[in-house]
């Protein structure tokens, strides 16, 4: 297989290195089989001879319309945490010059990958438009106001799409190149996963902060209070509505619009928060099961597996590592 990962100036360096250090390892361990070709051929390219990583680390790359024609293309995150400072930069001229080689890329059959906010590039460049995809749960809302032609699913961490995958947040550039190793071998990801430590992580969603989410908007953020503080008392959309002096549908509609979920999903999410927390400080299971409003410990376990992937044990047993 081969590869070419575009980087731009500001780069997640950890996002960046994970691809050279993944796929870098396969080959190492294909030739310590006995396997005489390297399985993957990998290619640093840019729109810019030279990079600076937004650690300020500086790589020369190959120009990316001198390099041989690849399998796929792996666009990392830039390292902007702030919703406007990621506005800014899909404004650079590096970047708009990088859209359009992907635009080339996708028009000539190349595969297209992005991880984190380097889906956004892909988004913005039109890669996505109808298509599934994924991005960092924290950028989600931004990304559902920018590009409503694209259908979100944010607590996937990885969505193919035919020639284009994406893949969620910061750890996400790890599971992406073991998706993309997968293609080419299957028996080498396994082997590679082992021998980095890497596990399966089919989801985000349980990686996700609610609060984080619920400042992208006024109203979400006034909910987001409310429900803290009525998590006891059980979730009603009317006195939420009423409490916030609106009508159920226009709270239904802007959690939607905001964070991709009904106010009841919303409130379902700061239960579990609130629930890990209490029991990996080690409070008493039938305590915590009245103070997030729930009847009976065994709803709460299983919302707990369902959500998270663990139970009671597990989570009080991690908080003693």
């Amino acid at each position: 297989m081969r590869l070419m990962v575009l980087a731009l100036d500001g780069v997640f360096d950890t996002g960046l290195t994970v691809f050279l250090d993944m796929f870098s390892t396969a080959n190492e361990l294909a030739a310590a089989q006995g396997i005489a070709t390297p399985p993957f051929e990998i290619a640093l390219v840019g729109v810019r001879p030279q990079i600076r990583t937004a650690l300020g680390l500086t790589a020369s790359v190959e120009l990316a319309d001198a390099v041989r024609k690849p399998d796929w293309v792996v666009v990392p995150a830039l390292n902007t945490k702030q919703p406007e400072r990621l506005v800014e930069a899909l404004g650079r001229p590096d970047v708009l010059d990088a859209m359009a080689q992907l635009r080339r890329w996708q028009a000539g059959g190349i595969g297209v990958a992005a991880a984190c906010i380097g889906t956004f590039l892909l988004a913005e460049a039109g890669l996505l438009a109808g298509l599934e995809a994924t991005t960092t749960w924290s950028h989600a809302p931004l990304f559902r106001q920018r590009y409503p032609d694209v259908r979100l699913d944010d607590g996937r961490m990885i969505v193919p799409a035919g020639r284009i995958v994406t893949a969620g947040a910061a750890m996400g550039h790890l599971d992406l190149a073991l998706w993309l190793m997968r293609q080419a071998s299957p028996e080498m990801a396994a082997v590679v996963a082992r021998f980095m430590l890497v596990d399966r992580r089919p989801s985000q969603a349980q990686y996700v902060i609610p609060n984080h989410l619920a400042h992208a908007d006024p109203l979400v953020e006034r909910f987001e209070r409310w429900a803290r503080a009525n998590l006891a008392a059980g979730f009603s959309l009317q006195e939420a509505a009423k409490a916030l002096a609106v009508g159920p549908r226009t709270l239904q509609r802007r959690t939607e619009a905001v964070i991709g979920k009904s106010p009841l999903a919303f409130f379902q999410d700061m239960r579990v928060e609130r629930a890990q927390h209490l029991i990996s400080i080690g409070q008493d299971l039938e305590a915590v099961t009245t103070e997030v409003g729930y009847a009976d410990s065994a709803t709460l376990r299983t919302l707990l597996r369902r959500r998270l992937g663990r139970g009671v044990r597990e989570l009080r047993a991690e908080m003693q590592l």
